[in-house]
């Protein structure tokens, strides 16, 4: 599999694994999920060469990096370890705790790449990005990145830590490319890299769903993306990926996988409720998809118009930013 250079002492995986639902009771899995099937899942991704696994403090409430840490045991340095600060009150003092927090819960004495879950619309990133750069000076963190910021607040943050913050990780994926208005190109011009999260929607791009079977789940259930007339309306797009994916003998959750890591600088990280769902992304990202392939599913995707999402995301104002950028 391709890999990213984040400035970590290993290479990341283009397809890494998104752990949010270990030990996350909103989604439903179930606690055989949280205590054995998260970590056949891990080990199996290891075996597979699999670098980045990328948790968070928010994720079943310090649950996940646990999980995730017992799975990885004597492997964690073999592999990119990231993790999410939850960024209420996060100055310096703060960040400093719980960074200290979240290295004991995954049992490791760096983390690797050490991330703002998302922006605070109060607290500027410069007292954060104190706590940061003295984590980086005492050893206990190796990289910066942040979580859902502009590209404004990112290049903000960047200047706060006085060095590369190396990463930004957003959704990102067939039916959501906001972040190829200006994200991705300033990324690729920078040497920077975006972790795509959600890249499969959640998997309404599997076609698995339909407006008479949906999804059971709290995550997916709230997400307008799955109402019924979505559904419906996204049926080109997803007989779009099937046609692709023929031709590479890949489903079209694979299909929308690989082209989201067809994207220079871009690093997935889909969850997996199995060891089989695990390896079936995983191939996707050794799959390199025909420029013609990528174009005809940029051409279905914009085509796709959702209903009941902010404004922002539906595919015209969507095109209209990618010209103007």
């Amino acid at each position: 599999m391709r890999t990213l250079d984040l400035g970590t002492r290993v290479p990341a995986s283009v397809v890494g694994l998104g752990t949010w639902q270990f030990g996350s009771r909103e989604w439903g899995y179930g606690d055989d999920f949280a205590n054995r099937r998260a970590r056949e899942i891990v080990r199996r991704a290891l075996e597979l060469g699999v670098t980045f696994f990328d948790s968070a403090e928010l994720y079943g409430f310090g649950r996940s990096e646990r999980i995730l840490g017992e799975a990885l045991g004597e492997r964690r340095d073999e592999v990119v370890v990231a993790t999410k600060l939850f960024p209420v009150l996060p100055v310096a003092p703060v960040v400093q705790q719980r960074a200290v927090a979240s290295a004991d819960r995954l049992g490791v004495r760096r983390i690797d790449l050490y991330q703002v879950h998302q922006a605070n619309p109060v607290v500027r990133d410069g007292t954060t990005m104190r706590g940061m750069a003295a984590l980086r000076r005492t050893g206990l963190v190796d990289q910066v990145g942040v979580s859902n910021y502009s590209l404004d607040r990112w290049q903000a943050a960047e200047r706060a830590l006085g060095a590369l913050v190396v990463s930004n990780q957003v959704e990102y994926s067939l039916v959501h490319r906001d972040p190829e208005v200006d994200l991705l190109p300033w990324a690729r011009e920078e040497g920077r890299v975006v972790v795509a999260y959600s890249p499969l929607g959640q998997g309404v791009l599997s076609g698995r769903y339909t407006p008479d079977d949906r999804p059971r789940d709290a995550v997916r259930r709230a997400n307008p993306l799955f109402a019924p007339e979505n559904l419906e309306r996204i049926a080109p797009l997803v007989d779009t990926l099937r046609q692709v994916g023929e031709a590479h003998d890949l489903t079209p959750t694979q299909a929308a996988l690989a082209w989201v890591v067809a994207r220079p600088g871009v690093l997935a990280i889909p969850g997996a409720s199995s060891v089989e769902q695990l390896e079936k992304n995983v191939e996707a990202g050794s799959v390199q998809l025909a420029d013609d392939e990528v174009a005809a599913l940029d051409e279905a995707s914009d085509a796709f118009e959702p209903v009941g999402v902010p404004e922002r995301l539906r595919g015209s104002v969507r095109r209209r930013l990618r010209r103007a950028a």
